[in-house]
């Protein structure tokens, strides 16, 4: 017999599977396996376990909880693949929600409906459905490092139905809240780096990666990223994905803003007795450190509401400015290089409140391009019956 089952109590069964011969021995190996449920359930069990072993990929349960193996995995898999900034994520995830809730289970007998109820009980918690998104990219990935390294047959987070991050609505401002933005900024610090993020749509974390060398004439090359990490240091990483290391043509209002901030730090440095060498960060403190983020950050949001604007981001500089050029009739092609989409797709779908606007000003240039006599001047479609 190659498995059978055992009733053990009111609602649990051992199974038992056989390994073959010891070859020492010549005595026949059983694995046992605890299933808590119906006889049902555990005859399914069994019909897991034997296919399992037919096909070869069988793994042997380990007394090793998920607590023990992702804490493991943090420092095996996700510290070497991942950026500083990202692995502090990965291991904030893991620490504040996954090992405290689910912890102490054995990595081996992790469930697909285990996994569903935690993340049913932390959405019933309050917690967003794009942070819970978040915890099932963390432990999905975790749990198919398991699989490569044999220590689990299958990864059961495939069966789990994940809430669906709800689509927040994007907030930008038009031209005219930019320019009593910019007004407002004039006299501020950081009124360079503001009027960069509006004019290029590049990210915060470019923007204060930035150096002198990157910008050549009327050009700026993005080629890495600063963040700050939880014990307060500062890393520079490599740019978001391949199509975010990229070159922005700059504007004659962001050729003359940068060159005047220029000169002016030139100055202040000066002073201390501190030279401006090409490898300085464009913007940074008087010194030449880097710029806390959350600071810069906090000075925007001060300076919008000082003007009498909706608050916005600093983040949705980036989506004003792509918004504004789509409004322009720029192709989305254009702001797709300048803003570092992977993919036209993703510009498109991020800016789809655009397209109703563009799909009309495409209508009507059509229009006067092959029908002049026109002019959009044609009367409203009426209904035939």
């Amino acid at each position: 017999m190659r498995g059978h089952i055992t009733k053990r109590g009111k609602n649990s069964y051992s199974i038992a599977v056989s390994l073959g011969r010891d070859p020492a021995t010549g005595k026949y190996k059983y694995q046992w396996v605890s299933v808590k449920g119906t006889k049902k359930e555990a005859e399914k069990r069994l019909s897991e376990l034997l296919h399992e072993l037919d096909t070869g990929t069988f793994v042997k349960p380990s007394r090793t909880t998920l607590a023990e193996y992702l804490q493991r995995w943090l420092q095996e898999y996700a510290k070497p693949n991942l950026s500083p900034r990202g692995f502090e994520r990965y291991e904030s995830i893991t620490r504040v929600h996954l090992i405290p809730q689910l912890g102490n289970i054995p990595l081996t007998q992790l469930t697909s409906e285990q996994l569903q109820k935690h993340y049913t009980l932390k959405l019933n918690e309050g917690l967003s459905p794009r942070s819970i998104r978040y915890q099932h990219v963390v432990l999905h990935k975790a749990l198919e490092t398991a699989m490569k390294w044999g220590l689990l047959a299958r990864n059961v987070s495939d069966g789990v139905d994940v809430p669906r991050a709800r689509q927040t609505e994007m907030r930008t401002w038009d031209e005219s809240e930019v320019t009593r933005f910019l007004e407002m900024a004039r006299n501020s610090r950081y009124y360079a780096l503001f009027h960069t993020a509006l004019f290029t749509g590049m990210r915060r974390s470019e923007l204060l990666a930035l150096q002198w060398q990157d910008i050549n004439f009327h050009q700026i090359s993005v080629n890495r990223s600063l963040h700050q990490l939880r014990d307060g240091s500062y890393v520079f990483t490599q740019p978001k994905s391949v199509k975010s290391r990229r070159t922005i043509a700059l504007s004659p209002s962001s050729v003359l803003t940068l060159s005047e901030h220029k000169e002016r730090q030139k100055g202040i440095r000066a002073m201390l007795g501190l030279p401006l060498k090409d490898d300085d960060l464009v913007f940074g403190t008087h010194d030449g450190k880097p710029l806390r983020p959350n600071t810069v950050s906090r000075a925007w949001t001060v300076l919008a509401a000082h003007a009498g604007l909706k608050v916005i981001r600093l983040h949705d500089a980036r989506h004003t400015h792509a918004s504004l050029m789509l409004k322009q009739g720029v192709h989305p092609k254009i702001v797709q290089e300048r803003l570092g989409h992977a993919s036209i797709q993703v510009t498109l779908d991020t800016y789809s409140h655009v397209a109703p606007g563009l799909q009309e000003a495409a209508a009507e240039s059509f229009d006067k391009m092959v029908s002049p006599k026109y002019n959009g001047e044609a009367e409203p479609l009426k209904e035939h019956y």
